[in-house]
């Protein structure tokens, strides 16, 4: 059985011309349990869509997701989120913003110490656990995002472009720590990334999806073993299919976009 199961969604918008927009057109696939599912596509393709349907964030209007062979409905809380813009509330500190969903939950103050003890020395921000995020680095405060989803133990771990706002450094770093966090708590992960050099890296598998609307056009396994080189020829190979993939992608987007000017008679 599979951990997670994404069945013909479809998802569409309002547009202003009181139409819609199909943002995702009939996607399904599943994930593994413990598996690091990489998820790339265009600018605006309705990743960030199709990972707030799988968190229950949002309802599609087709399709199911299914997590161990059970039906969720919007609005579940069995998938962690990690959101592209830092999220931290800057009044809590570490510990208090890694804490939060457990509070959330009515968890006991004493149960809420250990588990956040635990997540803490996984994450590896011991020492911190006072600070507020404006005493923390970037890279400090994705982790301790991650230590707020993963602390409650969702089922699966959900992350919409969690490094893109980092320098290059901190970007690769945070990139094997994911790696080593997942490793000691067994996560399932969906990850969605604009860098096809971090997808390849990170991930056990990559969906490589189209424009609007959004459909899954490739799917490679990335059979590499790890600990990965960004810079090997089978870290480049994989690379440069995708790249090619997206490139087709982006003429035919450009191609769609460009109304040649019509001609006026005089």
């Amino acid at each position: 059985m599979f951990k997670l199961s994404v069945r013909n969604l479809t998802k569409a918008y309002p547009n202003d011309d009181s139409g819609e927009t199909q943002v995702l057109d009939h996607i399904s696939f599943e994930v593994s349990k413990g598996e690091f599912l990489g998820i790339v596509g265009p600018s605006g393709c309705g990743k960030t869509t199709l990972l707030k349907i799988i968190a229950g964030l949002l309802e599609p209007d087709e399709g199911q997701i299914l997590i161990d062979g059970q039906e969720v409905e919007a609005g579940h809380n069995r998938v962690g989120y990690i959101f592209q813009q830092e999220s931290l509330f800057p009044w809590r500190t570490v510990r208090q913003n890694i804490e939060f969903g457990l509070e959330v939950k009515g968890v006991p103050e004493k149960e809420r110490r250990e588990k956040s003890e635990e997540i803490i020395k996984i994450v590896g921000m011991e020492g911190l656990e006072k600070n507020y995020p404006h005493e923390i680095s970037g890279g400090q405060a994705r982790k301790t995002e991650m230590a707020r989803s993963l602390v409650v133990s969702p089922d699966i771990l959900v992350a919409d472009e969690a490094f893109s706002n980092l320098d290059a450094q901190t970007r690769n770093y945070l990139q094997e720590e994911f790696l080593r966090i997942q490793d000691l708590t067994g996560s399932t992960i969906a990850f969605v990334s604009h860098n096809v050099d971090e997808a390849v890296f990170m991930s056990d598998r990559i969906l490589v999806l189209s424009n609007l609307p959004a459909r899954i056009i490739a799917e490679y396994k990335v059979e590499i073993p790890r600990p990965r080189i960004r810079t090997s020829q089978e870290c480049l190979s994989y690379r440069s299919k995708i790249l090619d993939i997206l490139s087709i992608e982006q003429q035919k987007a450009m191609k769609r976009s460009f109304k040649p000017k019509q001609s006026v008679s005089t």
